[in-house]
């Protein structure tokens, strides 16, 4: 009984409950053992079981199963379905522990009772110490002493013999030396007090034996196959008996199938012999349990006469393996029993084992009968190939008679077994200790059964009744011993010995003669909790002499518990039949009897039960996939809940590829091995219910086996295999593959394919191939893994009946030929020794064939004129010969470059980007090859916009076949072009046409390039950006529109023109918060380009961090104070320039460079944002200038000039003042200040000025 401590000292008792409404407790507590209640053995409340039973058949509860379940109707919930048998077993337990009868406790006198003790037939190991044990229970403490066959054992007169302090257990210790066998013989232990004397069985000790097997030389075996045969194993006798195996002297298990097999006695059955069998030797083996040692008999030899001395692997899967062989076929005999009847004695609760071995050819199949009824389904079970029928515990209405029919296609035998039943004897009333009052009646009952019918006999303190002194108060009537007006006196332990034939038992039971007054054995004030709805019970144990009365109360009410939801047992126990909430409360149990009364409490609380209400359901699921179970517990707040899993029934290990929550269990990447029942625990400490789920892993087909060839032809062969487990997936189809040795060793090849219902196919095979055959099957997850290997067959040859394919002539070079072909594989060569007839001849003259043999799959002719048709055949031939005459195939001999260019070139202009071209054919004869296109070479010469640089990279359109006009686009706008063409076959390019010169038009430019938008403050945006990289003709300016919008609201669009060399504008907001959007394209003659878009940033409540705090930066440097500071550090910075050059030019101290040309220094160091990298070089000169010798500051050629993006001049605006300078690929500056750069406005020149 399960005991913990209540926080408020009380202590805390788990009940015995039994399952209500789904719940029920396993972990249900029982009595100590001094408790007072002795519980009866299970066979003698069978009485009860059924009413129970019953009962629990009215609680049962289930629960509709869930679509997908591999089940179809109701499928209990475990937590609502009869519970495990253990749980049956305790529950029977409970409920005969409230009608036992009462123990005496240990504070009181009371005569012995044996305890423990060594079982009846006791074997021993004689290498360890004999240990023989005997404990009892008394008061005062009993001693002990033995007998050995029937006479007192003096265990002081032998040193290696020694008996346990406080205990009767015998050690008998042979460190010192000695035999155990010395020992062996019939013990009993006798407890003894002043009070009576106990009797242990009578223990019979035996030392285990392990003997050698005998020395013995074996002849070999001489049988003709077909013939019956038994190899005898005789095992050396051993206790306990060996256990018997076969197999080879190289250590290799004996295959046993229902040809051969091993008898129940050890020997070995054939029931026919074949050659194969002689290809290993057969060895018995005997392993002995105590000393775990396997003793081998010498081997047995084979020798098989046979009318067929070749062992062909092929007449294996012969139909009729037999008459291949040439065995005659034979009706059945039986080996094992012999004749047709036999009888067979078993005793009771034993196990039956009736075995039936027959010959025959072919190997008969056995079947077994019961005359006049079924075998017993539910004990019955098959072993050894059929050959042996198995009836486990078994009892009287096993016996009768059974048969064995031992059947083939030549006839059938039958042999009869008549089995008797007998038993030992075994209970029906097991005598029980006594215990009364002084002036009480009583009486022991001693009824046993058994076949024959035991006798019984009385003892009292270790002798015969009969011998005993007289008792007034004691009557013997048979099995009873009827006890009046017991005295102090009559203290004693009787014996009931009941014996027949086949064992006998003994049973102890004493008669105890107190005067005791009521006293409570369980502590005072226990806490039980309980839960809701349940069948519960109280216990109250208790001891007195007269046994006293109880009684029981609730809250201290006067009436007395018992009736309606109430009921109390014999021993003191209250039940309470269904708990409810108003069963909270304290109950007090009251015990009297005439020498007075006692008393205790129990406080009972009820607590809600735990319910599983989202169950795991059944899950069909593909391997690799993600699984959830799903387990949704309610419970009893105050109650600690657990949530656990189990697999199969056993605990769930939570690997890496699982996860467990309070909720749910998922599994990861499922395989195989995750298939199978999960169970959800949710567990209390009062209670647990449980819910499962299947889980079913779909995964691909485990590979085929055994593949037999059977029927095997000279251009067939039937394939046949035993299909692997298809892992819940259907098999849809299986895939038969063939390997040869010859031409790709090791290389499998898909042969045929068969639907997934079909284990075997008819194969049709090729000439002169050495086949092995495997099969793959495949569902709907995937491909089996490939099945073993069969064994291989090779077919006959034959001269080839098809050629090699693909046949092509193609020269290589403008002198040659080379004819290529597909080779054949083996399965198309029928024969030793492939070969290829290769013919040729010029298509227009029908000359003569020319011919040559060939081992690969090329060949090449030589000095061939150019580019000639020729008619090719390629003939495949074999040892065996020529394969069917070959179709001609027209190849062509090598091509020369093309003599002619296309002439008569026209072009004309479609628009600024494309142009189309019309040109005359050229004659086939200059063309020296196949004609592959015409082609056109063209390339970019200039732009029509002055100093600017263009690429004048070549580059190519292709027009094939033969035509005789195109279109060439994607071009260049407003520039100049040139083209060529030129004739093409497959050696290369022919000679180019004249030169055509075109102009393309303008067109519209491409969109400005870096369009930014800045936000300095609330009131503006400052917008910049550059010219677009292609201008595609003279630009004339740029078109801005714009957009506020807040949300989903949108302004009126405003449109803004720009000249062309303008590249930044501000916009003035007119609202703080509204957002823009711009779009910006340039124009020129033609109209507006690609439009590029970009939007102001978003409001300071809305901008990020970072563009905070650029927008403050922004603010601090359009502030008046910021500006005027710059502006007088420029004035102080200008002012300490000029000073320093009016005295450099008088001839200072300054030094005069040596070099007059100056590196430029890097590009303007200006921000895009207005902010200036200032260098610490201090020394550097000013960007874009240089000093020159006289002093002089010249003012360098600017970096940044319009010149940079063209090829050279001075221009930077057309006469109308246009600007026409872009960005091109070669020179792509980032700034465009340099646009605006003269002298007149350089800030060095200005400098030089003042000075």
């Amino acid at each position: 009984m399960n005991q913990t401590m209540a926080p408020s000292g009380e202590r805390l008792i788990d009940l015995c409950a039994i399952w209500d409404a789904g719940v029920y407790l396993p972990s249900a507590a029982w009595n100590r053992a001094s408790s007072g209640v002795a519980r009866k053995r299970l066979n003698e409340a069978e009485k009860l079981s059924a009413v129970q039973e019953a009962q629990l058949k009215r609680l049962e509860v289930t629960r509709p199963r869930v679509l997908g379940s591999r089940e179809q109707g109701q499928v209990p919930r475990m937590a609502r379905q009869p519970p495990p048998p253990w749980v049956h077993a305790a529950f029977l337990l409970c409920l005969l522990s409230l009608g036992g009868a009462i123990e005496i406790p240990m504070d009181l006198t009371q005569p012995p009772t044996i305890t423990k003790q060594s079982a009846k037939d006791h074997i021993v190991d004689p290498r360890d110490n004999i240990l023989i044990e005997c404990e009892a229970k008394g008061n005062p403490a009993p001693s002990f002493h033995w007998t050995r066959n029937s006479r007192f054992f003096n265990i002081a007169k032998d040193p290696r013999v020694s008996m346990r302090r406080r205990s009767g257990t015998l050690v008998i210790d042979f460190r010192s030396g000695g035999r155990p066998e010395e020992y062996e013989g019939e013990y009993q232990c006798f407890a003894r007090n002043k009070f009576g004397t106990a009797l242990s069985n009578r223990i019979r000790l035996q030392v285990s034996k392990s003997p050698l097997w005998p020395k013995e030389n074996l002849d070999p075996v001489v049988v003709q196959e077909g013939a019956p045969l038994t190899l005898q194993c005789n095992p050396p006798p051993g206790l306990p008996s060996p256990v018997i195996f076969w197999m080879s002297s190289s250590m290799e298990p004996i295959t046993q199938d229902k040809r051969v097999s091993q008898g129940h006695n050890g020997d070995l059955y054939f029931s026919n012999v074949m050659l194969q069998d002689m290809q290993t030797d057969y060895s018995c083996n005997a392993r002995f349990h105590f000393t775990h040692t396997i003793q081998q008999k010498n081997p047995f030899t084979l020798k098989v006469l046979t009318n067929h001395p070749y062992n062909d692997s092929s007449l294996r899967n012969h139909p009729d393996m037999y008459s291949a062989r040439g065995v005659a076929e034979r009706t059945p005999s039986f080996m094992y029993p012999q004749g047709t009847a036999s009888s067979q004695m078993v005793l009771r609760g034993m196990d039956l084992l009736l075995e039936c071995i027959a010959s025959g050819v072919p190997t008969p199949d056995i079947a077994w009968y019961k005359k006049g009824g079924d075998l017993p389904s539910d004990k019955a079970k098959f072993e050894n190939f059929n050959k042996a029928l198995r009836i486990t515990n078994v009892s009287e209405e096993d016996s009768g008679e059974y048969f064995c029919l031992a059947s083939n296609k030549m006839g059938s035998i039958r042999h009869t077994i008549s089995v008797r039943v007998k038993a030992a004897p075994y209970w029906l009333d097991e005598p029980k200790n006594l215990i009364l009052a002084p002036g009480e009646d009583g009486r022991l009952v001693c009824r046993a059964n058994g076949n024959p019918k035991p006798t019984v006999q009385w003892m009292v303190n270790g002798e015969p009744l009969q011998s005993a002194p007289p008792n007034p108060n004691r009557e013997v009537a048979g099995d009873t011993i009827i006890f009046r007006d017991t005295q102090i006196s009559s203290r004693a332990v009787y014996q009931c010995n009941t014996s027949n034939e086949h064992g006998y038992l003994l049973a102890n039971a004493f008669v105890s003669v107190l005067d005791v007054p009521p006293r409570m054995l369980s502590p005072r004030n226990q806490l039980i909790r309980v839960i809701l709805y349940n069948r519960t019970r109280l216990d109250c144990p208790f001891f007195g002499s007269p046994i006293p009365t109880l009684r029981w109360f609730k809250n201290g009410q006067g009436s007395n518990l018992d009736g309606g939801n109430y009921h109390v047992y014999e021993n003191g126990s209250l039940e309470i039949k269904m708990i409810r909430k108003e069963d909270q409360g304290i109950y007090t149990c009251v015990a009297t009897n005439i020498l007075g009364k006692a008393e205790n409490q129990v406080r009972l609380e009820v607590k809600d039960p735990t319910r599983i209400y989202r169950m795991p359901e059944d899950q069909v699921a593909r391997r690799g996939t993600t699984v959830q179970l799903e387990c949704r517990v309610k419970h009893d707040p105050s109650l600690k809940l657990t949530v656990s899993w189990l697999k199969d029934d056993e605990p769930l290990y939570i690997g890496n590829r699982m996860k467990k929550e309070d909720d749910s269990l998922t599994i990861f990447g499922v395989a195989e091995r995750d298939q199978g029942s999960y169970t959800c625990v949710a567990s209390t400490e009062l209670d647990q219910d449980l819910a499962k789920a299947y889980l079913t892993v779909l995964g691909r087909p485990d590979r085929p086996r055994d593949l037999e060839l059977t029927d095997l032809a000279e251009r067939s062969v039937r394939l046949t295999w035993i299909p692997g487990d298809a892992n819940n997936s259907p098999i849809t189809d299986y895939v038969v593959q063939f390997e040869e040795d010859q031409f790709q060793p090791g290389v499998w090849h898909d042969h045929s394919k068969y639907p997934g219902s079909v284990n075997s196919a008819v194969l049709r095979l090729s000439p002169y191939v050495n086949y092995q055959f495997r099969v793959i099957a495949i569902n709907e997850v995937g491909s089996s893994h490939p099945s073993l290997p069969s064994e291989r067959y090779r077919t006959s040859g034959a001269p080839p009946e098809s050629n090699p394919g693909d046949v092509k002539g193609e020269g290589t070079r403008k002198n040659n030929m080379e004819i290529t072909w597909t080779p054949m594989n083996a399965t198309s060569a029928f024969g030793p020794n492939l070969r290829y007839i290769v013919k040729w001849r010029r298509r227009e003259t029908r000359e003569a064939w020319n011919n040559v043999t060939v081992w690969g799959s090329r060949y090449v002719v030589g000095q061939t004129p150019v580019y000639v048709p020729y008619e090719i055949r390629v003939q495949a031939e074999n040892d065996f010969g020529k394969g069917p005459e070959p179709e001609s195939v027209i190849g062509y001999s090598g091509e020369d470059y093309p003599r002619a260019a296309p002439t008569e070139v026209k072009v004309r202009v479609m628009n600024s980007t494309a142009i189309s071209l019309q040109w005359n054919r050229v004659y086939s004869d200059t063309v020296q090859g196949q004609l592959r296109e015409y082609r056109a070479y063209y390339w970019r010469e200039s732009s029509l916009l002055k100093n600017l640089w263009v690429s004048q990279k070549r580059q190519q359109a292709s027009f094939p076949g033969d035509r005789l006009r195109g279109v060439v686009s994607r071009l260049f706008p407003y520039s100049n072009y040139k083209l060529e063409m030129v004739v093409v076959n497959g050696r290369g390019d022919g000679p180019r046409s004249e030169t055509k010169e075109f102009t393309t038009p303008e067109g519209v430019p491409s969109a400005p390039r870096r369009f930014r938008v800045r936000q300095p403050n609330l009131e503006t945006i400052n917008l910049e950006w550059d010219h677009p990289e292609h201008p595609n003709g003279i630009m004339i300016g740029y078109t801005l529109k714009y957009v506020a919008f807040n949300g989903t609201k949108v302004g009126k669009q405003i449109v803004e023109n720009f000249s062309p060399n303008q590249t930044k504008f501000t916009v003035q907001r007119t609202d703080p918060v509204s957002r823009y959007r711009f779009t910006l394209s340039a124009r020129t003659q033609v109209g507006s380009g690609e439009a590029v878009t970009e939007e102001s940033p978003a409001p300071p409540n809305e901008a990020t961090p970072t563009a905070a705090y650029t927008n403050n930066q922004a603010d601090i440097a359009t502030q008046g104070w910021f500006i005027g500071l710059m502006c007088a550090i420029a004035l102080l910075v200008l002012i300490l320039l000029i000073v320093c050059f009016i005295k450099r030019s008088r001839g200072g101290k300054y030094p005069v460079r040596e070099k007059k040309d100056v590196p430029l220094g890097p590009e303007d160091p200006k921000e895009e944002d207005g902010s200036f990298d200032y260098s610490d070089e201090d020394n550097k000169p000013l960007q874009g200038s240089q000093t020159s010798l006289d002093g002089t500051i010249k003012q360098q050629e600017s970096d940044d000039s319009l010149v940079d993006y063209g090829e050279g001049g001075e221009g930077q605006f057309n006469e109308d003042g246009s600007f026409i300078g872009q960005y091109t690929v070669k020179k792509d500056k980032e700034e465009t200040e340099g646009n605006e750069s003269s002298e007149a406005t350089s800030p060095v020149n200005a400098i030089y000025s003042l000075a």
